[in-house]
């Protein structure tokens, strides 16, 4: 009866979100403090002059006179009867368009899946391999540092430079369009490395804790073949990433606007997006209601996958609690990525960001221009150190809103179950436009849209953690010996829940500022001359195939901030002297206490020690 009921309220309060986020979209036309009327009339034909009579008329012929609850409640009573509205600028039924562009979408999604599962099983093939011979421990924090890399890799870029190399100049695969098979692959390899490589190294964080639990020691004395303890240890950890793979879905879906504008695919991120700049409401409408759809059915997948791989231990509190065999170690690779990337936006900005020199224009690197050029002459070292400080300081600042968001709301999972779902479906540049048209364009119209979206992985990342850790054996002991919600929250489940909700936070850094500078490449946030790094991207996007370096600078440094970000979840330590072969005893016992000293002194000190327990025996002899 309780499971029952609190499955009806959580129906309901996902009903109630899908509907405000339905409301707020029908809203947008009004929210934007423009003239729907103009704007549509604009999108069917922009040379045409709008009279007040035209723009009326048009008024009367969309129905805006009656208000947008009106409009609402047409769409939604129409709904039923498979009516979704006609299109304000084409005029043709919206519900066909729809399907078709889903179709498209859902057919490239299945292709980046496939790609996104070979990437994380290639991330994390090296932990599944030291895992059954007890060595997965030994990794250090830096491990998975390739991983971070190509995590960090903005796809728009990936999927020009897929386009431009690949598909134009070797000629190896079509570059544009959507016409069968052939054309799913770099599009598919667009979005599934990104999202393959961040996945896999959630996973990756998660494996040495399921290898250090007692079944995988027993199994590892029996004997039993590495492969099978390592499926076993697979399917222990996937359940925590589980979420995150449901939001993927609905992300590599709606999501994969940018890469669908690359490649001239007909999908529904495209399809919404054009909606929302046009200001096609019925098309929009439709759009979000699809997505939402699809992020209910994916988090409802996922849950059951979660549920059906941990087994009847996850309902009778037997699972064992998936701690780190050990703390990741610090280690000194941070110092070096640091280092690289405080050089640069050192040089960088004792240049000049906005001079130009026409005939310097798109010139490749040299000494007086280390990162080349840009199609004005602006040098780029000066314009990536210089919008280094706005995009690492919005960076920082949306991430650490994000963690704190995500934690407190995915440690009451019945609030943000249908709350993530939601939020997921709202791709970030639809969040954009939502937040472009309520407070207007400006530099911090992508921070607060993707400040809206960015807690929904770690919120799922933490709920997940959360319902494995109540159902493990030594909390249920504890709570019957009498202990309080506060002492399992403060002293059992937050030590556990909180390190990999982290870590996973410091590896979605660099996603954090791809958003921000997907936004950017699409427009909607800080405008020229602004030396961000989305900005830099966007407008020299253009210039990618004959002048590489424009686009590759700041790439390359959002890359820099990924990888970063990963090699210090561990910690960071300065690096140690290394011991020579020649090197006595006392030297390494002084290198592990962390007090090493030279080796000269350390002989001396032997010989002296040796000398006294020689005269004390002569003494005693004598």
């Amino acid at each position: 009866m309780g499971a029952g009921r609190s499955t009806g309220l959580s129906a309901l309060w996902r009903l109630a979100l899908a509907g405000v986020l339905l409301c707020g979209i029908g809203l947008l036309p009004w929210l934007s403090r423009t003239d729907p009327a103009r704007t549509v009339l604009k999108a069917r034909e922009a040379d045409r002059e709008p009279s007040p009579e035209l723009l009326e008329s048009l008024r009367s012929q969309l129905g805006l006179d009656a208000g947008p609850l009106r409009l609402l409640g047409r769409w939604l009573a129409g709904l039923p009867h498979g009516d979704a509205g006609r299109s304000w600028i084409s005029g043709t039924a919206v519900a066909p368009s729809v399907a078709e562009s889903l179709g498209v979408s859902l057919l490239l999604m299945g292709g980046a899946l496939v790609v996104a599962a070979v990437t994380a099983g290639a991330v994390c093939g090296r932990t599944l391999w030291l895992g059954p011979r007890r060595r997965a421990a030994r990794r250090g924090a830096g491990a998975g540092s390739g991983g971070a890399l190509f995590a960090a890799l903005p796809e728009f870029l990936l999927a020009s430079v897929l386009a431009a190399v690949v598909g134009v100049r070797l000629g190896w695969l079509p570059a544009v369009g959507w016409y069968g098979p052939r054309w799913m692959v770099l599009p598919s390899l667009a979005l599934g490395v990104p999202a393959g490589a961040l996945l896999g190294r959630v996973l990756d964080d998660a494996l040495p804790g399921a290898f250090a639990e007692a079944w995988a020691r027993a199994a590892a004395a029996r004997g039993l073949p590495a492969r099978r303890i390592a499926c076993h240890a697979l399917r222990r950890a996937v359940p925590g990433v589980l979420p995150n793979i449901g939001l993927f879905v609905v992300g590599l879906t709606g999501g994969a606007v940018a890469v669908e504008q690359v490649f001239d695919i007909p999908g529904l991120g495209r399809l919404t997006l054009q909606a929302a700049i046009a200001q096609d409401l019925p098309m929009l409408q439709a759009g979000a209601l699809v997505l939402v759809l699809l992020a209910a059915a994916a988090g409802g997948l996922a849950r059951l996958a979660a549920r059906l791989l941990l087994g009847p231990a996850l309902r009778d509190g037997a699972l064992p609690s998936l701690h780190r065999p050990s703390a990741p170690s610090a280690r000194s690779v941070p110092l070096l990525y640091g280092t690289i990337l405080l050089a640069v936006v050192v040089l960088g900005a004792l240049r000049d960001p906005l001079a130009v020199d026409t005939a310097a224009r798109l010139t490749s690197p040299s000494w007086a221009h280390p990162f080349g050029t840009d199609a004005l002459g602006r040098d780029l070292l000066a314009r990536v150190g210089h919008g280094a400080l706005s995009t690492l300081a919005l960076t920082v600042a949306v991430s650490a809103a994000a963690l704190v968001a995500g934690v407190l709301l995915g440690l009451v999972p019945r609030l943000s179950g249908g709350l993530v779902e939601t939020v997921n479906a709202v791709p970030p540049v639809l969040a954009g436009l939502l937040v472009a048209g309520a407070a207007g364009r400006g530099p911090y119209t992508p921070v607060l849209a993707v400040a809206a979206v960015a807690w929904a992985p770690l919120a799922a990342h933490t709920s997940a953690l959360l319902r494995q850790q109540r159902a493990a054996t030594h909390l249920a002991a504890t709570r019957a010996l009498g202990a309080s919600r506060r002492h399992l929250l403060r002293r059992h489940v937050l030590p556990a829940v909180l390190p990999p909700v982290v870590r996973h936070a410091l590896l979605r850094l660099s996603a954090v500022a791809l958003a921000l500078a997907s936004l950017g490449f699409l427009g909607l946030g800080a405008q020229p001359p602004s030396p961000e790094w989305g900005r830099l991207l966007a407008e020299n996007h253009p210039y990618a195939e004959r002048a590489p370096w424009t686009v590759l600078a700041p790439a390359a440094a959002l890359a820099l901030l990924g990888v970063l970000a990963v090699t210090a979840s561990g910690g960071v330590r300065w690096p140690r002297r290394r011991l020579r072969v020649d090197d006595g005893p006392d030297a390494l016992i002084g290198s592990l206490r962390g007090s090493p000293r030279k080796a000269g002194e350390e002989s001396d000190s032997v010989e002296q020690r040796r000398g006294k327990r020689n005269r004390g025996k002569d003494g005693a002899h004598g």
